[in-house]
């Protein structure tokens, strides 16, 4: 069972049992975790023909006792003192509360104390509390992502708050799967550390009943990861769709927000991009920029064929059938231009900021050596008037995470140079970057120079040549996964929590990347899971990045840590 159908699946369940005219009562995560997997139109269908957040509908008096609340939330106890204003003068005339995870008792003993007027039909808990944006991936939106970069005591309680959201939505998530799996975690990472035991301590301790499923012959695999083993990927431009159009103008809960573009009808200023709503975009999510032009082309080929065909209307029977195909062509319509839009804007994005030239070199630091060429090229691209400033900044610091050992004297005079060309940059960022996920904190074989088998199959891939040089580089996440599959994840560094090992081969394994996911990142998953080895990969994060939010990140974490270095 995929991610997508299971949050449908509750969904479903919360609102075709409950009759006549609802209100869909969300909260600020919840309406995110709705809005991925179920249209507008399909609501309408349920018979919801109102949805209010949570904190608007404690303050409106309006008294609507012909609709019946359907509230799904998170178990949190903001909404819980919500729900008791609600309930103490309500607006509709009947209550179901649905709630996204574990309810604990004092929260139900609040709830119950509160429903004086008993219009509270039930109360239920239905395990979505993450966002299914594909099948194989999911994100938590967690708003203050920067925490997984700060030692424990600069903030304790929001580090807190942190971990257990993480924790929450990766239990939800085996909860929705129905399983109990054996956790692990990155060594040289605290943050990892800490969820993994806390997870495990939710899954093994205080709700083990919960979590009682059906043994399968090999438990399904947990395994915690830090952002920081791998800080190359969401520094790079992207070239394949999905993670393009996030890069260049950025994706939240697959809708697109395209207001700032001048003359765009009204309908076309927010478009929704998903895998299970447009099968263009199904198709073509993972192709590369190249190919998405030529297939967009041949797409608006077929529209025009199907408006000609429309213009020829000579009889009632013609008439007729262009009325049964008309929603059809509308929708046709309405995805063609969709499409059409993005790819010219991204096209002007990347001619504006000559990204060809940029991203090669990018994917030469990323992917091979050469540090003399790759010096030479960093500083010709600083000196660039075309280059922007954010797209220097990516350069020093990839340069900087792949020759910080072997040219201190070099990284310096960039320094001063990105300092000198850039009136923006914040001095000590890229150091800043190096002190968090410099080589010495690493785990894995990033650049593929530690390792033997590592360095052999970047030779043959230097010799073999690469089919586009816009695209050679891999993920970390590729690595990990082929490890898996192999039985080669070592102990040593991804240790078990607890003495729950793992007997043979997992079939299921949920990768979770504390500090957030890209879509590069996701597509290496679907892509594995697609060759058919005969394991699963589910890929989520506390957020998903791009260049932007990363370093706005970076950016927020540098900040706190100076004010608290500052205080002491």
């Amino acid at each position: 069972m995929v991610l997508v159908s299971a949050v449908r699946d509750y969904v479903n369940r919360m609102l075709q049992d409950i009759s006549g005219m609802k209100v869909l009562v969300l909260d600020a995560q919840t309406v995110s975790v709705v809005s991925v997997v179920y249209s507008q139109s399909e609501l309408l269908k349920k018979e919801v023909f109102l949805v209010e957040m949570v904190d608007s509908v404690s303050k409106s008096r309006e008294s609507m006792s012909h609709l019946k609340a359907v509230c799904f939330l998170r178990p949190t106890s903001e909404n819980v003192q919500h729900l008791r204003r609600q309930l103490a003068s309500p607006r509709f005339g009947e209550y179901h509360l649905f709630f996204s995870n574990i309810l604990k008792d004092t929260q139900i003993h609040v709830l119950a104390d509160s429903d004086e007027l008993e219009i509270v039909q039930q109360v239920q808990e239905f395990y979505a509390d993450f966002v299914a944006i594909d099948p194989f991936h999911f994100t938590l939106n967690i708003p203050t992502n920067h925490m997984y970069m700060l030692p424990a005591v600069v903030d304790p309680p929001r580090l807190q708050q942190f971990c257990d959201q993480v924790v929450d939505g990766v239990t939800a998530v085996f909860l929705a799967m129905k399983r109990r799996p054996v956790i692990r975690y990155q060594r040289t990472s605290d943050i990892a550390k800490r969820i993994a035991q806390e997870a495990s301590k939710l899954m093994y301790q205080q709700e083990s009943g919960l979590f009682d499923f059906r043994r399968t012959e090999v438990a399904p695999l947990l395994l915690i990861i830090d952002r920081r083993d791998d800080p190359v990927t969401p520094l790079l431009n992207q070239w394949t769709y999905q993670a393009m159009v996030h890069e260049l103008l950025g994706i939240e809960d697959n809708k697109v927000d395209l207001r700032s573009m001048e003359k765009l009808p009204t309908d076309q200023q927010e478009v929704v991009l998903s895998s299970e709503q447009d099968a263009f975009f199904k198709a073509n999510m993972y192709e590369n920029f190249g190919d998405i032009g030529m297939n967009i082309k041949r797409m608006v080929d077929e529209f025009q064929q199907l408006a000609k065909s429309n213009q020829s209307i000579q009889t009632i029977e013609d008439m007729a059938k262009f009325v049964d195909n008309y929603p059809e062509y509308r929708k046709m319509h309405g995805n063609v231009s969709k499409h059409v839009t993005l790819v010219t804007e991204m096209s002007k994005i990347v001619e504006e900021r000559k990204l060809m030239v940029v991203s090669e070199t990018e994917q030469e630091l990323a992917c091979n050596g050469g540090q003399v060429a790759a010096f030479e090229a960093v500083t010709n691209l600083l000196n660039n008037e075309s280059v922007s400033n954010i797209d220097r900044l990516r350069l020093v610091m990839l340069y900087a995470l792949r020759y910080e050992k072997e040219s201190p004297v070099q990284l310096m005079q960039l320094f001063n140079k990105l300092a000198a060309r850039s009136a923006k940059y914040k001095p000590g960022l890229v150091q800043f970057l190096l002190k968090q996920a410099g080589v010495d904190k690493r785990t894995g074989d990033l650049f593929g120079n530690r390792d033997f088998l590592n360095i052999a199959r970047n030779m043959a891939r230097g010799l073999k040549g690469v089919e586009n040089v816009y695209t050679q580089h891999q993920p970390l996440l590729f690595q990990t996964m082929e490890s898996i599959i192999k039985g080669r994840l070592r102990d040593v560094d991804y240790p078990f929590v607890g003495n729950h090992f793992q007997q043979g081969r997992p079939q299921e394994v949920v990768i979770f990347i504390v500090g957030g996911t890209t879509y590069e990142e996701s597509r290496s998953v679907a892509l594995q899971n697609a060759s058919n080895v005969g394991v699963r990969f589910i890929l989520g994060g506390s957020v998903i990045l791009n260049s932007r939010r990363f370093l706005k990140d970076l950016e927020e974490a540098q900040r706190i840590a100076r004010s608290s270095t500052n205080m002491v």
